[in-house]
């Protein structure tokens, strides 16, 4: 069963910072790509960043130059630090991986960035 486990979420201010943490199994971390997507309310989920198993990202144009996405082979392990927030990063950020074609979920995280 593929497990993805999320933190790093919370509470920051305008400008402020996170770095978000996504862990699953080694096999899964080492054989699939994964990504960040996040939901605001009221809005579609969206894809925030993504990498692949050859380590190439990919970053929403809205979050480029602010946020980064970066992986641990140690941890099994994906971050998403988050540079400058602003109020619209506000939401529920999600883990995502696809295994033999089928989507994986984590249970989310949610970023609340106040003004």
């Amino acid at each position: 069963q593929v497990q993805l486990v999320e933190s790093g979420g919370g509470v920051v201010q305008v400008g402020g910072s996170l770095t978000l943490t996504c862990s699953t199994s080694e096999n899964v971390f080492r054989t699939s790509p994964m990504a960040w997507h996040r939901q605001a309310p009221g809005k579609q989920r969206e894809l925030v960043a993504d990498i692949s198993t050859g380590g190439f990202t990919d970053i929403r144009d809205s979050v480029k130059g602010r946020f980064t996405i970066s992986r641990d082979f140690a941890k099994n392990s994906i971050y998403l630090k988050m540079n400058d927030l602003k109020v619209e990063d506000s939401g529920v950020y999600y883990c995502l991986t696809v295994v033999h074609g089928q989507d994986y979920w984590g249970q989310g995280t949610q970023v609340t960035v106040s003004a």
